[in-house]
Formats: structure tokens, sequence, C-alpha cells
């Protein structure tokens, strides 16, 4: 028999109570299936409780056991699953680390950009070369009516406007059209083929497979057809060619990642407003001098400088001055707080009219700024519940749409004339690159960070996917004080007179606006706003009065 507990030992914590966030920066993927293969994969790390994989932002957060596995192991098996994984930076600053992200975007959409548009160029380029080689509108893809139909109204006004190009040799049209695709699918397109064979060699699938199995086929068909014609004709087959659809569909593929791509930098904006409350620099002292440094810079204890009208730097306690800051970024409150000596400041509000010296405390990371920024990202990296049933079809979705095409190939070759095979091989294409499974592994995770990045702007702060789910079942909202249903800034509504005040309402407004003209206090400013909101909304003929009244006065 073991010896009993003594009283002072409690019940054994629990593995889940033991485990700490790790968070992963997760680049490569490019659809659903592919932030549900890595998914998978952190999941059967051992030692792992949950992982959270974001396809929006390119994150993961990974809860697990410390005594089991390191954040190492994390990154090796993202790495080993054909995707790349890095640690943040422990000492960069929010600031620092939202630029970083931001120039990696920057140079991403870049690239993309650059990629597209020589493809699309290229795409014309290549469509306009292969029109003399389809010999006429009578030969139009040989068994195409509706081909044969555009080509009755493309192929006479191409010969009248390009009579150059119909006098050059085919055999150098063919070569260059077969060059020009080449060099759009090995450069361009370079992309999708290495996704597809890492997912291949981690015998998963997503939408690089489709795209990279519809182009290679679709080039491999064109290229037998290019060089053996005679053998498709032997067997009564069109040898039909797809260059121009080859570089298209490449094209097209990379313009629907631009446009991806740019949505999902535009969902990130609002964080981005939120961490660039923070300065940049600081204006400090030390040895008796001013320096002006970079936020990194600055040390716990280092006494800080803030002018009216700038933004704290960073949290502190205020050793000399007195002013009120705007605090309605954390509070929702319009009032200025008044500060002085002996009370807390935080980085990234807004002084008001006096200067202040504060000791800084909290840093980096620690700072409340930093802290509810990284709310917000772990609000945007949750998962819905509904999100899990887009999982599950992601997992499943493109093994589907390769069978699809499969089947879509042998039912026109089953049920079409001697000449079906040409048909049926251009719809099993188009089933394998219209197929993608983007918008729906997009779909929630963007409504999740653009609505939790647009209430961080507004001062609202939601801890995850649920309950931004749930929030759509609410019938009633209950608010414990009226500071966050104002307008921001007071207001005044209208002016109430003592029974025996010597002055009307408006020699009274005229009075108080002339003593708070020169005030930055926001009531100052109501009162001064409502005095001239008075002046516009009086009569022609009352303002004129008021003009000769005020010059008697001064005469």
């Amino acid at each position: 028999m073991g010896s009993a507990p003594t009283p002072s030992s409690g019940p054994a914590p629990s593995r889940s109570a033991l485990a700490i966030e790790v968070r992963l920066d997760v680049t490569g993927m490019t659809c659903a299936a592919c932030q549900a293969h890595v998914q998978k994969t952190l999941a059967r790390v051992p030692g792992v409780v949950d992982a959270s994989v974001s396809l929006l932002t390119n994150s993961a957060r990974v809860r697990i056991d410390p005594a089991r596995t390191g954040s190492d192991e994390l990154v090796r098996a993202v790495e080993a699953s054909g995707y790349t994984a890095a640690l943040p930076t422990a000492d960069r600053g929010a600031l620092a680390e939202e630029d970083a992200r931001e120039t990696f975007e920057e140079r991403e959409y870049r690239a993309l950009r650059l990629h597209a548009s020589v493809a699309l160029a290229a795409g014309v380029v290549v469509m306009v070369a292969s029109l003399p080689l389809m010999g006429g509108a009578e030969h139009a893809h040989g068994i195409d009516p509706l081909m044969a139909w555009v080509m009755q109204r493309v192929d006479p006004l191409a010969r009248a406007a390009l009579p150059w190009l119909y006098a050059l040799d085919a055999r150098v049209l063919t070569v260059g059209v077969v060059l020009l695709t080449t060099f759009v699918l090995a450069w361009a397109g370079r992309r999708f083929f290495v996704r597809a064979w890492s997912s291949l060699r981690n015998r998963t699938t997503d939408m690089n497979t489709l795209v990279a199995t519809g182009t290679g086929a679709a080039y491999s068909w064109s290229l037998v057809a290019t060089l053996f014609p005679n053998w498709f004709r032997a067997r009564g087959l069109a040898p039909d060619v797809y260059w121009e659809a080859v570089v298209f569909l490449v094209a097209l593929v990379l313009c629907g990642n631009l446009l991806e791509h740019r949505a999902r930098r535009r969902t990130s904006d609002a964080l981005r407003a939120l961490v660039r409350l923070q300065p940049a620099r600081a204006r400090v002292e030390r040895g008796g001098k001013e320096l002006d440094v970079a936020l990194e810079e600055v040390h716990p204890g280092d006494v800080v400088l803030t002018r009216p009208g700038e933004r704290l730097a960073v949290d502190g306690v205020v050793v000399a001055g007195a002013s009120a800051i705007d605090e309605s970024i954390l509070t929702g409150e319009s009032i200025p707080v008044a500060k002085g000596a002996g009370d807390g400041v935080i980085g990234g509000t807004l002084n008001g009219t006096g200067a202040l010296r504060y000791c800084a405390t909290t840093l980096g990371a620690e700072s409340v700024l930093a802290r509810i920024v990284e709310l917000v990202k772990s609000a945007q990296a949750s998962r819905a519940p509904i999100q899990a049933l887009a999982d599950r079809v992601a997992a499943i979705f493109v093994p589907a749409v390769i069978g699809l095409a499969l089947a879509t190939l042998l039912v026109w070759f089953a049920f079409g004339d001697e000449h079906a095979l040409p048909r049926a091989f251009g719809a099993a294409v188009a089933v394998l690159v219209i197929a993608c499974p983007c918008a729906m592994g997009l779909a929630v995770p963007t409504a999740i960070v653009v609505a939790s990045g647009r209430g961080a702007r507004d001062g609202i702060l939601v801890r995850g996917g649920a309950a931004l789910q749930r929030a759509g079942e609410v019938d009633t909202v209950v608010f414990d004080k009226t500071g966050t249903l104002t307008l921001g800034a007071p207001r005044v509504e209208r002016v109430v007179l003592a029974p025996d005040a010597p002055l009307g309402e408006d020699e009274l407004l005229r009075r108080v606006a002339s003593l708070e003209a020169s005030s930055e206090h926001p009531l100052a400013s109501a009162s001064c706003a409502r005095r001239m909101s008075a002046d516009s909304h009086a009569s022609p003929s009352r303002r004129s009065r008021r003009a000769r009244g005020a010059a008697r006065r001064l005469a």
C-alpha cells in the first residue's frame, strides 16, 4: 500500500494545464488543403495538445506539453511536410514584427504581380501567334463548331491587321510559341510544380496539384501533337494543341493569387493601424541630455519625455509634469484623464496640452498595447466552429476533383464520336483547373480577421472565432457604462438657464466661447462648437443684428 498524500499536496495538474502556447510563422500555404495538411502534421507531433493554423495570417498557434516536445520539433515537422516555418523573434516589438511582416508581404506581392503580368502578356502573344497555325476558320481545331464560329470573325481581322505575321514560316511560329510557353511554365508556373511535388512527397494534395496536373497535361499533349502530328491523324484524331490555354491558365491562376494576396493584406489594415499607435522612436534623458532613440533601445528605468500632442512611446509612471491623456483606445472614454506625478501612463495613448517626464516600466511584448495586439492576433488566428466543416471538405476536395476529372475524360470519350478524345481531354483539364479550394478555405478566416480587426480599431476585443460565431445569435446587448456609446468627444446638447439668469443663452454662449477659445480642453472645444453651431443656424437678419451690436460695443 502506498503512503497517503500529505495535506499540503493538492491534485496533480492536468496535462492541458501545463501546456504552453507556441506561435509559428508558416509560409508556402496557398489553399485550404495546405492549411489542413499543416494542421494535421502539427497535431500528430507527440506532446501537441492542440494546433490551429491560419491560412490568412500565415501563422500557427500550437499548445504543447513542454515536457514532451519543443518549438524546434514543431518547426522541423512543418518543414518536413513541405512548408517553411520559423519562430518569431523574441526581442522584436510589435511594431518591428509588423514592419517585417509587411515587408515580406510586399515582396511576395511584387513577385506575384511580375509573374502574373508577364504571363498575361505572353498569353496574348501566344494566342495571336497561334492564329496563322490554325489554318483558318474551316480548320479551327478541326472539330469544334464554337471555335470555328469565333475564327470566322477573328481570322479576317487578324489577317488585315497583321499581314506580316501570316507571311512568316509556320515552323518559325511553332518554335516561337513552344519556347514562349515553356518559358512561362518554367518561370511563372514553377511555383505550382514545386509545391505540387512537395505535396506528393508528403502523400497529400492541394490546389497546386490541380494546377500542375492541368497545365502539365495540356502542355504534354500539345508537345506530343506538335512533334508527332501524323500519329494523331493516322488514328483519326486532330493534332490539337493548347499552347495559349497553358499560358493563360498559369496567368489567370496567378492573377487570382494576386487578388487573393491583395485582399489578405487589406484585412490586416486595422491591426496595422493599432500597431502604428505606438511611436517608432522615443525621447529619453541620458547623462543630462535628451536623446532621440529607437523604441527597441529604451530600457526599464529610462526617463522618457513627451511633449503636448504626442503619443506616449512606452508604458511608465509620471515623475514630473501634469497633463490630460486621451486613453480612449483602451477605455472608450472620450474625456482625457488627468495625470500627474506618480500616475501610470500607457504607451500609444495621446498626450494633451502638458509636457510629461515619466519613467519607463513595461516594454516590448509585456506592454499594454503589445498585449492588446497579441490578443487581436490570437483572435484572428482562432478557428470558428463552422470552419471544421470547411476543413473536412478540404481534406477530400482535391482527390475528389482529380477523380471527377478522370470521370469526365472517360464519359466524354465513351459517349463521343471517333474525334471525342481531344474534347474529352479539354473538358478534363478544365475541371482540374477551375476547381480551386482557395475561396472555401479563405471565407471563414477572412470574416474572422476583418471582424476582429475592425473591432480592435473601434476598441472592441474579441476572444476568438467561436465568440464571433455566437455573436450572430445575440439579440440583447447590455452596456455597463456610457463612454463606449458616445461619439468620441463631448458635445453641448442644450443650455438650461436659471430663472433669474441675467444673460440670455446667446450672450452666455458668446462669453463662454470667448473665454475658452484658446483652450484645448474637450469641454472648451464643445462649448466653442456649440457657439459656432448657433451662429450657423441663425437667420441672416439675426446675424446682422449681432454684428451691429458687436460694432457698437467695440465703438
